[in-house]
């Protein structure tokens, strides 16, 4: 159940488009909060807030923030929307972000994607290096980033995206299902890929859910088993789809520890179609590893397993100014992770139509 407290908001470290973050005196401690202006509109220091405080006190890691939940200064709030399609329904969030779908009738009867390469990663954190890989084989073609609702919902609050669209690596975004504030909103995944394609003039795209997977310690309780569905809606449209796996020599988690169970997972129980997985060939016995759970879990037989030689995914990170981090440790200390993210781009540069 959710958990609210009432506070002073004492300043304003940070504000952009849809997200302000500030600091909220409850009375005993002052502590940082988010404000999703798009649902509540702005604060100013010295508003009175209530504050939803349950991330922070079940510890979550990067859902561990204190939400703005209301502005008791003022007595209502509105922003007209531009359609009819609501998204968070059924809640006190409720609001009307409208869809391409109701507004643009070139995607009426599109069912295809015509060929565009999709690749489908694990990860938020692994967006910056599938675009970084794509971009470096090829910086002329488009690469558009959707949003799936399996993590945070509001694409504001990702640091991520705003760095990656500073260094011109992604071209565009779509937030699809109840994610919202892309440049274009979908009411599901495949209209999504369509709508990139489409509207948004993609040659490519990469799929990823939102900062802040969840995971429990079972074999199908995991966000990211999305992945599977993301990656037969792309055969289903006529696309490519491509698979990033997450792999990890750095997780102290014996069941992320190598090819996590997610990657495993996804690909021999979710995913149904035939697809390609990039496989960074790293050499040694990392890459043995690799390729033995692969084998071992089923999924080197199920899909074509497609090595890739590594483009120096952190360095290439780092000549573009991101400053890339996932579970709490930078690129650096865990390499492989963002080259497996890294050779997928690069795959899907080569799958151009």
């Amino acid at each position: 159940m959710p958990s609210f407290r009432s506070g002073t908001v004492t300043s304003l470290r940070e504000e952009r488009d849809g997200l302000q973050r500030v600091d909220v005196d409850f009375g005993d401690a002052s502590e940082p909060a988010y404000v999703l202006t798009r649902l509540t509109g702005p604060v100013a220091v010295g508003d009175r807030v209530v504050v939803n405080t349950t991330a922070v006190e079940l510890g979550l890691g990067t859902g561990g923030w204190h939400v703005v939940h209301w502005n008791l200064e003022r007595a209502g709030w509105a922003e007209s929307g531009p359609g009819h399609i609501m998204k968070s329904r059924y809640t006190s969030f409720q609001h009307d972000a409208g869809s391409a779908e109701e507004h643009d009738r070139e995607l009426a009867d599109v069912t295809s994607i015509e060929g565009m390469p999709v690749v489908a990663a694990p990860l938020h954190s692994q967006l910056p290096a599938v675009a970084a890989g794509f971009k470096a084989r090829r910086p002329d073609a488009r690469l558009a980033y959707v949003m799936t609702d399996g993590a945070a919902l509001p694409l504001a609050l990702s640091d991520l995206i705003v760095a990656v669209r500073n260094a011109g690596l992604v071209d565009l975004t779509v937030t699809s299902g109840h994610a919202f504030g892309g440049d274009f909103e979908a009411v599901s995944l495949y209209s999504a890929l369509a709508v990139a394609r489409r509207l948004g003039r993609a040659d490519a795209a990469v799929v990823a859910m939102g900062p802040g997977i969840v995971g429990t310690d079972s074999r199908l309780g995991f966000s990211g088993i999305e992945i599977g569905p993301i990656l037969d809606a792309a055969v289903g449209l006529g696309g490519r789809p491509i698979a990033a796996l997450r792999i990890s020599f750095a997780d102290s988690r014996e069941r992320h520890r190598g090819v996590s169970h997610h990657s495993l997972t996804a690909l021999s129980v979710a995913t149904r179609s035939r697809v390609e997985v990039a496989v960074p060939a790293v050499g040694g016995s990392d890459e043995e590893i690799i390729r033995s759970e692969l084998v071992e879990a089923g999924v080197a037989s199920r899909h074509d397993l497609v090595p890739v030689r590594p483009i120096g995914a952190v360095a290439l990170l780092e000549a573009h100014g991101l400053r890339v981090s996932s579970m709490g440790r930078p690129a650096a200390e865990d390499p492989v992770l963002f080259e497996a993210a890294a050779v997928a781009g690069v795959l899907a540069a080569e799958r151009l139509p």
